[in-house]
C-alpha cells in the first residue's frame, strides 16, 4: 500500500476516526492505533507484522531491565543493550545486504526498508543505557505502538521513541489550528510530491542521468539542477505528509528540513537536510566512536568515518559510498578552515558566496548519489565538462517548474505559520473540504501516475 494511493489515505482516515472516537479511553486508543500499524505492515507483507513485533518486544525486554539493573553493574547494563544493538544493526544489515543477492527481486519480496524502524528502535535502549532518558515505559502496548507508528516507519522522519512514548501516554488533544495544519502539511506534501518531484524525475531528471551522452554539457547542469529540487520535493514532500497524520493523531514529530539549499555551508546543510538522520549519526555513531570529543583530531577524520557509513546505508554501492565520503570530505575541510581561519560571521556578500558554492558542492554529490554506476557519473562530469551549450530538450514547462520549485524553496517558515492561522480558524468541515478540494486539484494536474517516494527505498 503506496504511500501515495488513495487506499492509504482511505486507510488513514478510518484509523484516524477510530482513534479519535476511542480517546477517551488510552488503552483503546493505543489498540486502534496498533492494530493499524500491524495492518498496513501486513499489507506490504505479511511477515513485516511479526518480525517487527517480535523485534520490539525484545526491545521493550531490553529496556525493562536496562530500568531495573543499577547503573554502576556496567557489565550487564552493556550485555543488555549490546542484544538490542546486535538485532537492530543485523536487521538493518539484512536489509542491505540480502539486495545485493536478489537484485531486484528484492523488491517483491521486502517492499519496506527497515532503516528508519531501526533507527528509531537503537534510540530507546541506547537512551536507557546511557542515562539519557532517566524511565522507559512499563506499558508493552505503548511500546509497541510506537515502535511501529506506520506514519513514519517508511522514511522517518527518524523520532526518539521516548518522545513518542510520552506523547501517547498524555490524554489526547487536537485544536483547530493543530488541525489546520495537519490538513495543509498534507496538502503540501501532495503537491510537492506530484507537481514538482514527479515532474522534474519524469521530464528531465531521469532522462539525462539515464542517458547523459544525449545531452548537452548545459542539458546535464539543468538535469542535475532539476534532481537537486526533485530529491528535495520528494523527500519534504513524504515528511510534510508524515507529520500531517502524525498531528492528528496527536503526535508531534520533527522536521526534517529547512531551507538547505540556503546553507551557507557544508556543516550548516547537514543542519538543515534529513535533520532527523544527521542528528542520529551525530548522537549514535559519531559519539560512539573512541574519544569522539576528546582527541583533537575526532573532529577532522570521525566526519569522515561517519559519513562514509552514512553513504553506505543508501545502499551497498561506490556511488553512495563517494557520496558519503565526499560529505565527510567536505565537513573535514570546513573543520581546517575554521580552525586556521577562526569561525567569522560571513559577510552579507560572503553569506552568498558560502551559499552558491555550498549548493554546488551539494549538486556535484547529487551526481554520483543518482547515477546508477560510477561510469555514468563520470560521464555526467564529462558532458558538463564539454561546456557545449545547447538547451533544445528544456522546455518552457520544465523552466516553469524549475523557477516554481525555487520560489517554494525560498518561502519562510513563518508564512506557512501565518496560513496556518488563518486556515486553523476556519471551520473543521470547511479544512477538510478544503483538503479534498487540494488532493482533487492536484492529482488533476499531477497528470500520469505517481513515483514511490526516493527515500522508501533506504
Amino acid at each position: 500500500m503506496s504511500p501515495l494511493s488513495p487506499a492509504y489515505f482511505a486507510f488513514a482516515a478510518t484509523a484516524i476516526t477510530l482513534y479519535w472516537l476511542c480517546y477517551r479511553w488510552k488503552n483503546a486508543r493505543l489498540s486502534v492505533l496498533l492494530l493499524a500499524n500491524a495492518f498496513f505492515l501486513a499489507r506490504l507483507a505479511w511477515f513485516y507484522p511479526v518480525l517487527l513485533l517480535t523485534a520490539a518486544t525484545i526491545d521493550y525486554l531490553v529496556g525493562l531491565g536496562l530500568q531495573r539493573v543499577p547503573r554502576d553493574q556496567t557489565s550487564r547494563r552493556r550485555a543488555l543493550v549490546s542484544i538490542s544493538v546486535l538485532l537492530n544493526v543485523g536487521l538493518l544489515a539484512a536489509t542491505k545486504c540480502i539486495p545485493v543477492a536478489l537484485g531486484e527481486l528484492y523488491r517483491w519480496v521486502f517492499p519496506l526498508s527497515l532503516s528508519f524502524y531501526c533507527f528509531q528502535s537503537m534510540t530507546y535502549t541506547i537512551n536507557l543505557f546511557r542515562g539519557i532518558d532517566q524511565k522507559g515505559t512499563r506499558s508493552y502496548l505503548t511500546h509497541l505502538t510506537s515502535a511501529s507508528l506506520f506514519t513514519v516507519i517508511v522514511a522517518g522522519p527518524i523520532n526518539r521513541i521516548s518522545d513518542l512514548i510520552k506523547q501517547l501516554q498524555q490524554p489526547f488533544s487536537l485544536t483547530p489550528t493543530q488541525g489546520g495544519r495537519a490538513f495543509l502539511l498534507i496538502a503540501s506534501g501532495l503537491g510537492k510530491k506530484l507537481l514538482i518531484a514527479d515532474f522534474l524525475s519524469n521530464n528531465v531528471a531521469n532522462r539525462i542521468f539515464d542517458t547523459p551522452t544525449l545531452y548537452s554539457g548545459a542539458e546535464v547542469l539543468i538535469g542535475v539542477y532539476a534532481y537537486a529540487l526533485q530529491i528535495y520535493f520528494d523527500f519534504s514532500g513524504y515528511t510534510d505528509i508524515a507529520m500531517g497524520l502524525c498531528l492528528l493523531f496527536g503526535l508531534t514529530v520533527p522536521d526534517n528540513f529547512n531551507r538547505p539549499y540556503w546553507s551557507v555551508n557544508i556543516a550548516d546543510f547537514w543542519k538543515r537536510w534529513h535533520i532527523t538522520f544527521s542528528k542520529w549519526l551525530r548522537d549514535y555513531v559519531y559519539s560512539s566512536l573512541p574519544n569522539a570529543y576528546r582527541w583533537k583530531g575526532a573532529p577532522y577524520l570521525y566526519p569522515i568515518i561517519v559519513f562514509l557509513l552514512g553513504g553506505l546505508w543508501h545502499g551497498l554501492g561506490w556511488t553512495f559510498a563517494l557520496w558519503g565520503l565526499l560529505h565527510g570530505l567536505g565537513l573535514s575541510t570546513l573543520r581546517t578552515y575554521q580552525t586556521f581561519r577562526g569561525k567569522r560571521a560571513p559577510t552579507p556578500w560572503g553569506r552568498y558566496v558560502g551559499i552558491f558554492i555550498t549548493f554546488h558542492f551539494v549538486c556535484l554529490t547529487w551526481i554520483f548519489f543518482r547515477s546508477p554506476d560510477v561510469a555514468t557519473a563520470v560521464a555526467i562530469l564529462g558532458r558538463l565538462a564539454s561546456m557545449t551549450f545547447s538547451v533544445s530538450n528544456i522546455t518552457l514547462p520544465i523552466v516553469g517548474v524549475m523557477l516554481a520549485g525555487v520560489a517554494l524553496h525560498a518561502i519562510p517558515v513563518k508564512w506557512f505559520d501565518r496560513t496556518v492561522e488563518v486556515f486553523g480558524r476556519a471551520p473543521f468541515v470547511l479544512q477538510g473540504a478544503g483538503l479534498a478540494a487540494a488532493i482533487l486539484l492536484i492529482e488533476f494536474f499531477a497528470g500520469r501516475g505517481s513515483t514511490s517516494f526516493v527515500y522508501s527505498n533506504f
